[in-house]
């Protein structure tokens, strides 16, 4: 067999893994997992996209979950040095430092995003890639999410965040922070929306 051929055949039985992994996590927390699946290739390339590789600064992923936007950060050319990757569950920590050795993977709560960043990161992310089910959480933690976040970028950079709901995660009307939106995408499982919100 052809060694591209056994990659490809590894890579599947790697995704097959995550999503064992991922459903079990959901089976036992489903609030905190917030999806029954890591999310699909074209909505973690479409989160990556937005991120500017040769940009200064560190990338911060809140909810990698198993990878999948990591993946696609790092197939954009984003270093996996650059990386700080916000974690909650162990399990799915002790497999991103497998994976990403060269990563920053910080256990926690990342609705506490300043408070537990403050040792890690040093100068103005370029961007923070979101994975997080925030359409779970009060709306009060929402607004101090992405005002810790916003304290954390620097100016202009991108928060960019997926939801399957139809509407924006955060409310438009913040003041100083403008929000832009994908078009919907279907071939995720389920069907999910990627939001980019900058400080003005």
């Amino acid at each position: 067999m052809p060694s591209h051929t056994v990659a490809r055949v590894e890579k599947r039985s790697l995704r097959l893994d995550d999503d064992v992994r991922f459903l079990r996590s959901w089976l036992e927390k489903p609030l905190a997992t917030g999806a029954v699946m890591p999310s699909g290739r074209v909505l973690a390339r479409t989160m990556a996209r937005y991120v500017d590789p040769q940009s200064k600064g560190p990338i911060i992923e809140l909810g990698p979950g198993t990878g999948p936007v990591t993946e696609a950060l790092v197939e954009r050319g984003v270093d996996p040095a650059r990386l700080v990757l916000v974690e909650f569950n162990p399990v799915f920590c002790r497999l991103l430092r497998s994976r990403y050795p060269a990563a920053t993977v910080v256990q926690g709560d990342a609705y506490r995003l300043r408070r537990l960043l403050e040792s890690y990161v040093r100068s103005p992310a370029s961007a923070i890639v979101s994975g997080l089910p925030l359409v779970t959480k009060p709306v009060r933690t929402r607004l101090r999410l992405i005002s810790d976040a916003m304290a954390l970028l620097a100016p202009g950079a991108p928060f960019v965040q997926f939801t399957y709901a139809m509407v924006t995660p955060i409310p438009k009307q913040l003041n100083g922070i403008k929000a832009e939106a994908s078009e919907l995408i279907w071939l995720n499982v389920p069907p999910a929306r990627v939001w980019v919100y900058r400080g003005e």
